[in-house]
């Protein structure tokens, strides 16, 4: 079996069911809702616990609970069609060069992880319109300057 086809699976079962992502996460446990459904549509890992919450939930073999557990293939093709993604390809596209020159006028010569990152999303109620709001948080990580001296700064963080 390949991954994509247990995420199809996953999605089958979600679907006779009736469940809601918010359920599923909920069954699972032990992350963010973001990181279990996430992992659930192939871009995660779950873990080994979670892993056996998510077979037992949706009545999976070993094989398939196994494959949960397994570093997948992260991303999916540049850019994206999907409306709603491209969006988010938008924002990061439009809003990026200023995110960098913010993030590194505060923090220095580095990036934001992806990997110690969390991430919430939240509905806030509005008379025009539901808005979505999400909030991101990621470990600034600085340059390493190789071979700096011992005088040098070997690392990106901000110059005071």
């Amino acid at each position: 079996m390949k991954r994509g086809d247990l995420t199809e699976k996953i999605q089958d079962i979600k679907r006779e069911r009736g469940w809601s992502w918010r359920y599923i996460a909920g069954e699972i446990g032990g992350a963010s809702e973001i990181l279990v459904v996430g992992a659930l549509l192939g871009q995660m890992k779950l873990t080994r616990p979670q892993c056996e919450r998510a077979a037992a939930l949706f009545g999976l073999s070993e094989m398939e609970q196994r494959l949960l557990n397994e570093v997948p293939m992260r991303g999916a093709p540049m850019p994206p069609t999907d409306p709603l993604i491209y969006r988010f390809y938008e924002l990061v596209m439009v809003n990026g060069p200023a995110w960098k020159a913010l993030i590194e006028e505060e923090f220095g010569d580095g990036i934001m992880s992806a990997i110690d990152f969390d991430m919430v999303m939240e509905r806030l109620a509005d008379p025009k319109g539901d808005r979505v709001k999400i909030t991101m948080s990621g470990k600034f990580l600085p340059f390493r300057y190789y071979g700096a001296g011992e005088n040098e700064q070997g690392l990106g963080y901000k110059e005071e």
